[in-house]
C-alpha cells in the first residue's frame, strides 16, 4: 500500500522540519543577550545568601525591605557631592528608579528645564555580606550599562559596588579605611569598565588613594546595550586572602593581601559590606576621560539591572567583626 507509506513519510519530514526549526529558534534565542529571569541557582559548592531579580509591574518601586534610597547630594554629615564631585541630586522618584516591568531595575538620570540633573542611588539594607572564615563570597549582578555613547554620553557614570559597613553610621567620613570594592564602573559611554579596591588610613599609602588599586580600563564590547554579568569573589580559603573580579564568568583582575600593608587590608576586610547601585552624572572620574555632562549629554538613558545576588561557599566559622564605625585618620 504505497499511498499511506508515502503520506507517513511526508508527515515525518514535516515533523522533522518543525523540530529543526524549533531547535534553530532555541539556538538563536540562546545567543541573544541574557533576558530577564530569576536569580541564577548557585554554582556547585555555593549557597544563595541573598538576591533580587526585580520582578514587578512597570513603574513599581524597589522592594524597600531589601533596599534603601540614598537621597540628595551626600550622606548626612558626609562629603558634599558624594565626595566625588558628581552633580546630580539623588531621588526616590520612580522616574529615576523603578522596575521596568520586564524583570529589570532601571536607574535613569534626568535633566530638568533648568539643566539640573537627578538620578538614583540605592543600597542594600543588609550590611553583613562577607565570607565565612575559610570560605568564599561572590557578589554579582547582570546589567546593561546604558545605551548611549559619544558626546551624548558625556558625564554618565553607572556603577555596581560595595562599601564597608562602618561607612553607614558616620556618613562615610571614615572612607577609604573601611573599604570599598568597585565591581563595575563605567564612564562616558566608552564601552569599557573598571574594577577597584579602595582601602587604607592614609593617602596615598599602599592602597594608592584616592585612585585605589584598580584593573585599569577594560574593553567591553556590547556592554552598553546588552546584559553582562559582573562580579567579585572574596576568597578566605587561600593564603594570602584574595579578591577576584570577573565578567561573564572569566576572571580578569586579582588582588591579594600581600599587595597591601597588613593594617590597611585588615581594616578594609574584617567586617561586612553593603551593596550599592547608582548612576552618577559628572564628577572626577568622568572628568579624567573627557568630562561632562554637557549641553550635548542626552538625559533619560537607564542602567538596567537584571538581578543582584550574593553567594557563599565553604568555611566553618563566624567572620570577624569590628565596631560599626571607625575613626577618620
Amino acid at each position: 500500500m504505497p499511498a499511506p507509506t508515502f503520506a507517513r513519510r511526508l508527515r515525518w519530514r514535516a515533523l522533522a522540519a518543525a523540530g529543526f526549526a524549533a531547535a534553530l529558534v532555541a539556538a538563536l534565542l540562546a545567543a541573544l543577550p541574557s533576558a530577564a529571569g530569576a536569580v541564577p541557582a548557585p554554582a556547585a559548592g555555593y549557597t544563595l545568601v541573598w538576591g533580587d531579580d526585580f520582578t514587578g509591574a512597570a513603574g513599581a518601586r524597589i522592594n524597600e525591605s531589601d533596599w534603601l534610597y540614598s537621597l540628595g547630594t551626600s550622606y548626612p554629615g558626609g562629603a558634599p557631592n558624594w565626595g566625588t564631585g558628581e552633580v546630580e541630586r539623588m531621588t526616590s522618584d520612580t522616574q529615576n528608579v523603578s522596575l521596568d516591568g520586564a524583570g529589570h531595575l532601571a536607574i535613569t538620570p534626568r535633566r530638568d528645564a533648568d539643566g539640573n540633573w537627578t538620578s538614583a542611588r540605592i543600597e542594600t539594607r543588609r550590611t553583613d555580606f562577607q565570607p565565612p572564615v575559610g570560605g568564599k563570597l561572590r557578589i554579582e549582578a547582570s546589567l546593561q550599562q546604558g545605551d548611549v555613547t559619544g558626546a551624548e554620553a558625556a558625564g554618565y557614570w553607572p556603577a555596581f559596588w560595595a562599601m564597608g559597613e562602618g561607612a553607614r553610621p558616620v556618613g562615610a567620613t571614615n572612607w577609604p579605611s573601611i573599604g570599598e570594592i568597585d565591581i563595575m564602573e563605567a564612564i562616558n559611554g566608552r564601552s569599557t569598565h573598571f574594577a577597584t579596591l579602595h582601602c587604607g588610613p592614609s593617602i596615598p599609602g599602599t592602597c594608592n588613594e584616592t585612585s585605589g588599586l584598580g584593573s585599569g580600563e577594560r574593553a567591553c564590547p556590547g556592554c552598553l546595550n546588552s546584559f553582562h554579568t559582573y562580579g567579585v569573589e572574596w576568597d578566605r580559603s587561600v593564603t594570602p586572602e584574595t579578591l577576584r573580579w570577573y565578567r561573564d564568568g572569566s576572571v580578569y583582575f586579582t588582588l591579594d593581601a600581600s599587595q597591601v600593608d597588613g593594617p590597611s587590608w585588615t581594616a578594609a576586610t574584617n567586617h561586612g559590606y553593603f551593596i550599592i547601585l547608582n548612576v552618577a552624572m559628572g564628577g572626577g572620574f568622568p572628568a579624567a576621560f573627557g568630562g561632562g555632562p554637557t549641553a550635548a549629554t542626552r538625559p533619560g538613558v537607564p542602567m538596567l539591572v537584571d538581578y543582584v545576588a550574593v553567594y557563599s561557599s565553604g568555611g566553618g566559622g563566624t567572620p570577624p567583626t569590628t565596631p560599626a564605625s571607625q575613626p577618620t585618620t
